[in-house]
């Protein structure tokens, strides 16, 4: 759907079809024009090993199930069709299996962009470590079944190709309808959304309009995550392009598409204006140590930023002052953990409004992965740079390299950008 859209706003076929024979894989693409709910939206079919994917409904009639693992049993993830399903290795299967580091050396060696391969790579880590955390495996240890390895090559590669001949500043993404109901893979029944998807989507806004369907694919979700600066309400700009992507099924009372809007941010949303809830609690008889795990649930709920400041209290009784930032929306769930975390019996509450800049991220190649680089930008140029502390943190850690060190190599390989998002 996401290609479809692509297509629809402007980005050449061409261009889907040059990206596929770069990778080398057996795989092509039928594009097409379809009629979801009365709306016109192209619809973009991956055909992978000679054969058109399967429908979900009719995968696993197709195939046949391996009997599921003993609990103390242990084995590699594999993912499947668009992650419609994950099930564990069958020995009687000879078809071929990829790893992450498979996949990382695809891309590689793929005639693409800077841009285009650091950004797939990426999208396939964040896929990689949801489904590790599921299935309580390595990294490593993730395996991409072949049919299921082609399809999410296209699906992701094409879609970060697709995206950067968009020059396009920010993306920004509406809250995602996951859909509702059940689906079926290996391990049996799933509620919807699948669970990695739910893990791909924290921090994200997402509802169900009830529709018994899954809206949101562990690939899409992925893809998303990676791609979307941020979520918030249609922002305020002058219209471009549009662009549908129709998705395989019909719904009577719902269009099944997803829609991708283009267009120039207005002068007076270069830098946005925003109301946020400021809550504060005064707190003298709280043992010091908790106060980092307090700051990470108020996070974890929603928190736009807190701190912690010393202060004087009555009685000449040392204390300290937190003060949490949230969206309007979120003040009463954030409320909520200070009283459950701290021994504060009161939270004061006022609103406040914020100017803020313009952000996006690019993602740089380090020796050791990939890193975002945070920036903020006004009036179309860049005022503050930042790499991502999570991402730096995860690399330091998985490789025993000194954060710092990784850090500035992230800020280095910035700034040797050309200002096309490639290393120059």
């Amino acid at each position: 759907m996401f290609l479809g859209a692509l297509v629809d706003a402007g980005v050449p076929a061409a261009l889907l079809e040059e990206t596929i024979a770069a990778l080398n894989i057996d795989a092509r693409v039928e594009i097409s024009r379809v009629n979801r709910a009365s709306i016109n939206a192209t619809k973009v079919d991956v055909y992978s090993c000679g054969e058109k994917d399967l429908p979900r409904e009719q995968y696993w009639e197709h195939r046949a199930r391996p009997d599921p693992p003993t609990a103390n049993e242990h084995h590699p993830v594999q993912l499947l069709e668009h992650n419609y399903a994950v099930q564990e290795a069958a020995p009687h299967e000879h078809q071929p299996q990829r790893t992450l580091n498979n996949i990382r050396e695809i891309i590689a060696k793929a005639t693409l962009s800077g841009f285009a391969k650091s950004t797939a790579i990426r999208i396939f880590e964040e896929l990689g470590q949801a489904e590790a955390k599921i299935h309580n495996c390595s990294l490593d240890e993730v395996h991409f079944h072949e049919v299921g390895a082609i399809d999410a090559l296209v699906d992701i590669v094409c879609a970060s190709a697709g995206i950067e001949s968009l020059h396009v500043d920010e993306i920004v993404c509406s809250p995602l309808n996951v859909g509702g109901g059940t689906v079926k893979c290996a391990h049996g029944t799933l509620p919807v959304p699948a669970p990695a998807t739910l893990e791909l989507l924290k921090g994200a806004p997402v509802y169900s309009s009830g529709i018994q369907a899954e809206f949101v694919t562990p690939t899409g979700a992925a893809i998303v995550k990676t791609l979307a600066n941020r979520f918030a309400p249609f922002p305020e700009i002058k219209i471009d392009k549009i662009g549908y992507g129709a998705g395989s099924r019909e719904f009577p009372d719902h269009a099944n598409v997803l829609r991708l809007t283009i267009g120039e941010m207005q002068t007076s949303s270069l830098v946005t204006s925003e109301t946020v809830s400021i809550l504060e609690a005064n707190i003298d008889d709280l043992n010091p140590q908790i106060f980092g795990y307090v700051l990470d649930r108020l996070f974890e709920e929603g928190a736009l930023d807190a701190f912690a400041i010393p202060v004087q209290m009555k009685k000449s009784r040392p204390g300290m002052l937190l003060t949490v930032l949230c969206k309007q929306e979120d003040a009463n769930k954030v409320s909520g953990v200070i009283f459950r975390e701290t021994t504060t019996l009161g939270v004061r509450q006022r609103e406040e409004k914020r100017h803020v800049l313009a952000r996006k991220f690019i993602t740089v190649a380090t020796r050791w992965g990939t890193v975002r680089i945070k920036l903020g930008s006004m009036n179309g140029a860049v005022t503050n740079y930042a790499p991502e502390y999570e991402d730096c943190r995860r690399i330091a850690t998985e490789h025993h390299v000194p954060l710092k060190t990784v850090m500035q190599e992230a800020i280095e390989k910035y700034l040797q950008l050309d200002g096309t998002g490639l290393s120059s």
